[in-house]
């Protein structure tokens, strides 16, 4: 700064110069000194140069080798990261493979299923499937596939398993027959054991009482009888059946399709559409089987089948109702059980009524009976029915007086009305044995010998005998108390006696040409008939065990009815005298202007007198014991003598006051005087 600001730059120049060179000789110097030091160097950088160019010389020739051998391992390791790659996509497709397979599988195993109908673990493997494998491979098209077919697949699986449930609806459709069959068949052979059971301490009971062993000898009666012979017993289960085993529903029908279509629909949620459906069609099914034949009045297979199918149809609700968890329930069961009880009863109320025959009848009742307890043991009420039979009991009381009216119609138009001779002590037994008559005097005569009644009354008496014994079998199985089964018997029996047997009777004392002596013998044998009442009352006594001095016991009518029909030959007598005496008067032939009287009586009063002499005869020397004897004479023989008498007075003196008859002469007066003198002697 000084140098600037002063004048002395020349100066300053110069001595700056002369610095300078005084700094050039000082290295100078110095170079001077080290000169040698740098020739030195020098040299060996020259030595290093010419080692630096062998070895340079040398890394180049090794850089070549060193590129020459490592292209092959560039190639191989080119290879080996290939390979790598390869590797981890093949690990990576195992991985995304070892997802796939199982939802592969688990589709091959449903399309398996269905087509093998295995419907329910087919819905199972569904579930599986959805909701387990395919969640986890989702985003592959094929899953994407199924996915949009399950919703498919679940309503083929409906459909199928519908179809199979219609293909099971029809099934049993056509088995009702057999499954009720088979039931009644175990009812049936489960009541013979029962009475085989109750039978035993019978048995072994020691001995009976004087009226059960009546009763019993009674039975064995009944069962050689001829309408015990005409009687089949209705369901007789055939002998190589009784031992072997029936089978019950679930061995003749495949459940199966109802419990698969049940769980697939609970299963899809749609269980109430389903019960729905199922209860539809078989209320639909309970009509069609309710719905009796046109025909089935008309044998007893019509019937055993028209029950067999209803027995068929509830086997199956309760087999169904037991066996699967609210397909259907009590009240559902209870409601068809109503209908079909008020169906069947109105059915058979209508089928029986045409029926009239009381054989059929009486298998028609023994199989409402089996149809009944069979339906109980399923735990059925059937007190209706029981109901029902005593509706039942009226009309086959009907059948039978329409059938024994028949019998004793034949019995009264083949009987010759003449008392039953006897030749043999055999015979002899052999009619008291049928009627019960004892007579001491007729017992002391010797054969050959008569019985006062001819052979309709111990026909007749047997034939009330096996009426009742018919009455009984109906009564049987009824749950009927003694005293039900005892008043029922005696009511019916008073109908046979005072319609049937009172008609029959009535028809032959009026019918036409009916002669005096079979009159007479009518009036005789009635008689009897009356007096063997108090034995039918014993008789009805020994088979139901009720004493006729129980409270409300019916009485037989018989007395009354045989009574009647004696009143009624009786009257007949009288009736037939007057109009033979009338024809007798029509022979008159007054020839009221005569004007001398004959010498005796008119022939045709003569001959009057004479036919009364040997009708009166009649009367006198009928044979039998002493009361009929003296009845005869005493009663019937005077009372028709004063009939005759008047009849004939009253008919002479409508012959003399006729309007006909204008004038008489004493002589016509003094004949008709003679002949009426005649008349009184």
């Amino acid at each position: 700064r000084s140098v600037y600001d002063g004048e002395e730059h020349g100066r300053f120049m110069e001595k700056l110069e002369a610095r300078i060179r005084n700094h050039d000789r000082e290295i100078e110097k110095m170079c001077n000194f080290h000169y040698q030091g740098f020739v030195d160097s020098i040299t060996e950088l020259l030595k290093v140069r010419g080692e630096a160019q062998k070895l340079k010389n040398q890394v180049t020739d090794t850089n070549r080798k060193l590129q020459n051998e490592g292209k092959e391992l560039i190639v191989a390791m080119e290879e080996l990261k290939q390979c790598r790659l390869q590797q981890r996509n093949i690990s990576a497709t195992v991985d995304k493979l070892t997802l796939c397979l199982p939802v592969l599988e688990m589709y091959s195993k449903l399309r398996e299923q269905m087509k093998s109908k295995r419907h329910y673990p087919a819905l199972k493997t569904l579930e599986h499937l959805e909701h387990t494998y395919l969640p986890q491979v989702s985003h592959y098209r094929f899953c994407k596939i199924m996915v949009d077919n399950i919703p498919k697949l679940r309503e083929e699986i409906k459909e199928v398993s519908m179809s199979d449930l219609k293909d099971f609806l029809e099934s049993i459709r056509k088995h009702s027959d057999k499954i009720g069959e088979t039931a009644m068949k175990q009812a049936q052979q489960q009541r013979n054991l029962d009475n085989i059971v109750s039978q035993h301490p019978r048995i072994s009971g020691g001995k009976k009482s004087k009226k059960e062993a009546c009763a019993s000898s009674e039975l064995e009666v009944k069962n050689t009888s001829p309408m015990s012979e005409q009687d089949s017993g209705i369901l007789d289960v055939e002998d190589e059946d009784e031992d072997e085993e029936v089978p019950g529903a679930q061995d003749l029908v495949d459940f199966s399709p109802v419990y698969r279509c049940l769980h697939i629909y609970s299963v899809l949620g749609a269980r109430e559409t389903f019960e729905n459906y199922y209860r539809k069609q078989r209320r639909k099914q309970a009509r069609l089987v309710l719905q009796p034949p046109s025909n089935m009045h008309e044998t007893l297979d019509g019937y055993r089948k028209y029950f067999n199918q209803i027995v068929g149809f509830f086997v199956v609700e309760d087999h169904i109702l037991h066996t699967t968890q609210g397909l259907v329930n009590r009240a559902y069961i209870d409601e068809l059980w109503e209908m079909a009880l008020s169906k069947t009863i109105a059915a058979l109320r209508t089928h029986s009524s045409y029926c009239s025959d009381p054989s059929l009848v009486l298998d028609l009742k023994n199989l409402i009976v089996l149809f009944a307890d069979t339906l109980q043991g399923y735990g059925f009420p059937v007190n209706q029915l029981f109901d029902m039979l005593l509706e039942i009991q009226d009309q086959y009381s009907e059948t039978l007086l329409k059938k024994w009216s028949g019998v004793f119609r034949s019995i009264l138009d083949s009987d010759n009305y003449s008392p039953i001779p006897v030749t043999n002590e055999e015979v002899y037994k052999k009619i008291v044995g049928q009627f019960p008559f004892q007579d001491a005097e007729l017992e002391k005569q010797p054969f050959p010998k008569k019985f006062p009644f001819s052979e309709f009354v111990p026909k007749v008496y047997n034939q009330i005998k096996e009426f009742i014994y018919a009455c009984l079998k109906f009564s049987e199985d009824l749950h009927l108390s003694s005293t039900e089964v005892d008043d029922m018997i005696r009511k019916s029996t008073n109908l046979l006696l005072t319609r049937t047997l009172s008609n029959c009777l009535q028809n032959v004392i009026k019918r036409k040409n009916v002669g005096l002596t079979e009159l007479v013998q009518i009036i005789i044998n009635t008689t009897h008939l009356e007096k063997s009442c108090k034995f039918l009352e014993e008789f009805i006594t020994n088979i139901t065990n009720v004493l006729p001095e129980t409270v409300h016991t019916t009485k037989l009518y018989g007395t009354t009815t045989f009574k009647d029909a004696r009143h009624a030959a009786e009257e007949e007598i009288y009736t037939n005298l007057n109009q033979k005496i009338d024809q007798f008067l029509q022979l008159a032939d007054y020839d009221w202007m005569a004007m001398e009287p004959g010498s005796k009586a008119s022939d045709y009063l003569v001959d009057l007198i004479g036919f009364l002499r040997s009708t009166f005869a009649v009367f006198t020397h009928l044979p039998g014991d002493v009361d009929v004897h003296s009845t005869m004479s005493g009663k019937v023989a005077q009372t028709a003598c004063m009939s005759a008498c008047k009849h004939l007075s009253t008919s002479l003196m409508q012959l003399l006051l006729e309007a006909e008859v204008r004038q008489l002469t004493l002589g016509a007066l003094q004949q008709f005087n003679l002949d009426v003198e005649e008349c009184e002697r």
